[in-house]
């Protein structure tokens, strides 16, 4: 794979760059379009994967943000067609990586050494690449090691990256308002967190420690004095990528004692912790040969405040959610109901996050929960297309809930996708024993 010397920074240059792929985009529709016209049946299934491609190859040498926005649109399996997801899930960890000579600066600079002088061995190729930064195998004192490293001005384009894709946003979500910079705050504020390393590592030690009574799970372990505020050292992790291994045929069994590892690590950091892995997707995942689970990326960790906490997870009791008052009191805690709603908006509103919520929470309701189950995948999916075609939500403010919806649906999303990817079954208050 052909290796990067610069990556843009300046926001008038990460901006032309984006402009020239909406110029492709464009080309790509009259193209379709100019087909249509000839071959009146003709799909969108290639104009759908020509517009991934270019969107991809847009993103990927801007890498920071803007390829982060396709990381988590790589993880929307209901909501994008497939060309997209196949194409998006690539920024997991498979983007050009940076050349030699910008690794061995970017570890001179923070580290005031170059990695030959750091380490025993150090491989100059990267291992994989991905959004924020990439990894390399090292060695030092007989300990085999990855060294992730921070790309060049990714934590100096977050806010000019947030204020391309805003606009952007603002229409495909149908936010409206002021209250609306409270979302985008919130994503600038973890995106930051994401580049301070030293950060990172300070989480990844408390929550692995934390978490090391879980079974069936493993953490790498982070060395602090071989770390900075862009260079972080940790074990290397052997195994195969989430993605990967579910793609190989695996028994019930096994799907099934990976489901519920990864079901009890994201229980008991939520509900244990105040705090969880905001990031679940496949490239922060791998499987050993024993067939048990390894988490080795904690760069974003969501802290979840206990006015946001109590109300969330008192809807998905069933006496709060069949209550009306109760649930319209919830609700109102939520930021989902607001004063100024008129009687049309909270009847629409009402019925979208009731017959949301009744299958969103329908696992915590359940002693076991199969989340292979094709009634669970066929009510999202039937949801997802019936809400985005709708046009009366598209007349009403859909700048709803507080900013803490934005990464506890993520995590949620993410993990119920992972678990179904997995075919597992698990026992949904397992993790209770660790608590």
């Amino acid at each position: 794979m052909k290796t990067l010397d610069k990556i843009p920074t300046g926001k008038v240059e990460r901006a032309t760059k984006l402009v020239k792929t909406g110029v492709k985009i464009g080309g790509n529709y009259m193209k379709y379009y100019g087909g249509k016209l000839v071959n009146p049946s003709l799909t969108k299934d290639q104009l759908n994967e020509d517009n991934a491609a270019d969107i991809y190859d847009g993103l990927k040498s801007l890498k920071g943000s803007a390829l982060k926005v396709a990381q988590m649109l790589s993880m929307e399996k209901n909501l994008l067609p497939s060309a997209y997801v196949e194409k998006f899930s690539l920024s997991q960890f498979s983007v050009p990586p940076l050349s030699a000579p910008l690794v061995r600066k970017t570890f001179k600079k923070y580290l005031g050494k170059y990695p030959e002088d750091i380490y025993d061995h150090f491989e100059k190729d990267s291992v994989n690449a991905a959004s924020i930064g990439q990894v390399h195998k090292a060695t030092k004192d007989g300990k085999q090691l990855a060294v992730k490293i921070q790309y060049p001005g990714v934590a100096e384009s977050i806010s000019s990256d947030l204020a391309i894709v805003k606009p952007v946003a603002i229409k495909m979500f149908n936010l409206q308002g002021k209250d609306s910079d409270k979302y985008f705050k919130e994503i600038e504020h973890k995106l930051v967190e994401e580049t301070n390393y030293e950060l990172e590592v300070k989480q990844s030690k408390e929550i692995t420690e934390a978490c090391s009574v879980i079974d069936n799970i493993h953490f790498p372990k982070y060395y602090e004095e071989l770390s900075s505020e862009r260079i972080i050292t940790m074990d290397w992790m052997t195994g195969v990528h989430l993605s990967e291994f579910t793609k190989i045929p695996f028994s019930q069994e096994v799907g099934n004692k990976l489901g519920q590892a990864l079901w009890d690590f994201y229980m008991f950091q939520i509900h244990g912790l105040r705090k969880v892995h905001a990031d679940p997707h496949p490239g922060n995942f791998l499987v050993n040969k024993d067939n048990e689970l390894i988490a080795i990326d904690f760069g974003c960790i969501k802290e979840i405040p206990e006015s946001f906490y109590v109300p969330y997870f008192e809807l998905a009791q069933q006496n709060v959610f069949e209550d009306e008052a109760l649930f319209m009191e919830k609700m109102k805690e939520l930021e989902i109901f607001k004063e100024d709603d008129t009687p049309e908006e909270l009847t629409f509103f009402k019925a979208l996050f009731k017959e949301m919520l009744g299958i969103f929470t329908s696992p915590f309701n359940q002693e076991e929960f199969d989340f292979a189950s094709d009634d669970f995948w066929n009510a999202i999916a039937a949801l997802s297309e019936r809400y985005s075609s709708d046009p009366t939500i598209r007349k009403m403010n859909g700048n709803r809930g507080s900013k803490h919806f934005l990464y506890m649906n993520r995590t949620f999303f993410g993990l119920y996708n992972l678990l179904h990817d997995l075919k597992a079954k698990i026992e949904v208050n397992h993790f209770r024993k660790y608590l």
